[in-house]
């Protein structure tokens, strides 16, 4: 019943999340490295960032509620939380929300920003 009751919340959230985000998503393609706990770290793209979360590429399955780290170029390493993990794309919340001007400055590196509302 527990199991149960755990997959409904996360099915919530889940849509809950794509309907009512916190911050707008940009849309981008940033090299970087992410590190499950427990694990060793990976290369990965970021396909979309936002002050409180991204999603990015990850070939193994990697189960909600996995404490994680991505390091973007330039930055330290960003402790946050697997929220999906959906055809090899694993979406991850922040633990603490990025700065405003520490996002303007990373978005300003790589391609142009354009906000939009992810599918995933």
């Amino acid at each position: 019943m527990v199991d149960s009751f755990a997959e409904g919340a996360t099915k919530r959230y889940e849509t809950t999340a794509q309907e009512d985000r916190c911050a707008p998503r940009a849309r981008v393609q940033i090299p970087a490295r992410l590190r499950m706990s427990g694990a060793n770290r990976f290369e990965t793209v970021v396909h979309d960032l936002s002050l409180a979360g991204f999603s990015a590429a990850a070939v193994s399955r990697v189960h909600p509620g996995t404490v994680c780290w991505l390091t973007l170029p330039g930055l330290e390493s960003l402790q946050c939380e697997v929220v999906w993990w959906r055809d090899c794309l694993v979406g991850c919340a922040f633990d603490q929300l990025l700065n405003p001007a520490v996002l303007e400055s990373v978005l300003g590196g790589y391609s142009a920003p354009r906000e939009f509302r992810s599918l995933a």
